[in-house]
């Protein structure tokens, strides 16, 4: 049987392998310079160029080895910034959004009439950034905030650059672990994505493809929150937020963490699955 030499027949061949529709089209429109799901379904007779059906065939056996579609991709859209990404980074997730709501509305909207401006901008941490899709998402909405991005590796850091480069958005990147980089600095909010999967939970293995490092924490996954809120006081103004992503199951013990040191206001954020998804708490206004 001779290789399939139109859309349709390649869409085809992708749906017998078993791979997804949509991941499918994506990955097809990619090859096809960026072509949208629509123009597919509108060009379905239309003949491949020379080459794309062994391309297509080639990122299609990387999907079924469980590679992330935004790695065979290059790029992710996050909050409705496109970010590039890739082996070394953690694909940005939806649900990471809700984390990033909470911090916008913990900060004035200069745009809308909400900001002091005799009072000095406000300061905004991202601990463990990754490809800086927190961090940039708080910056393009929130121009007037000073935004630091902190994360321990370097192959991450330098995606996470580039993006604000691309972006042409001014957030500052720090190589290090955690609140090193930035000691003896006071931020008005702390956000962080931590790793928080616990050590041999069989979910990892979907997700063989991206660091370890950014995924788990310890035997229960709670290892990096814990450091988290223990070091945070030290770095928050008077009546600073610390909001924290986490586990769909792990609202109760950062919870019981974040008000175990003192914070205030301790509340959650739902998911769009209807998890409590982010945990946060102010620290004292005076």
């Amino acid at each position: 049987m001779s290789a399939p030499d139109t859309v349709a027949q390649a869409l085809n061949h992708a749906r017998r392998l078993g791979v997804d529709r949509l991941d499918a089209q994506l990955l097809l429109g990619h090859l096809l310079g960026g072509r949208s799901r629509t123009w597919l379904m509108a060009h379905d007779t239309d003949a491949l160029p020379p080459g794309c059906f062994e391309a297509f065939d080639a990122l299609l056996q990387r999907r079924l080895a469980h590679e992330p579609v935004a790695y065979l991709l290059g790029h992710k859209e996050f909050f409705g910034l496109p970010l590039q990404v890739g082996p070394g980074v953690l694909v940005p997730r939806p649900d990471t959004e809700v984390l990033v709501e909470w911090a916008l509305d913990c900060l004035p909207d200069a745009r809308k009439g909400h900001e002091d401006h005799a009072e000095p901008p406000r300061r905004v941490l991202d601990l463990g950034t990754g490809s800086g899709a927190i961090a940039l998402a708080i910056q393009s909405q929130r121009p007037q905030a000073q935004v630091t991005a902190v994360d321990a590796s370097d192959v991450a850091l330098a995606v996470a650059r580039a993006n604000a480069q691309a972006l042409q958005l001014p957030v500052r990147c720090l190589l290090g672990s955690w609140f090193e980089p930035v000691a003896g600095e006071v931020f008005d909010v702390i956000v962080s994505n931590p790793p928080y999967i616990a050590e041999g939970d069989p979910h990892l293995a979907a997700l063989v493809h991206e660091p370890i490092s950014a995924l788990t924490a310890g035997p229960d996954g709670l290892s990096d929150l814990r450091h988290l809120v223990a070091q945070a006081h030290q770095h928050l103004a008077p009546g600073g937020w610390l909001l924290l992503e986490h586990g769909h199951d792990q609202h109760a013990p950062v919870k019981a963490l974040l008000e175990a040191t003192g914070f205030q206001q301790v509340s959650g954020r739902f998911d769009l699955g209807g998890h409590v998804r982010c945990t946060g708490g102010q620290t004292r206004p005076d």
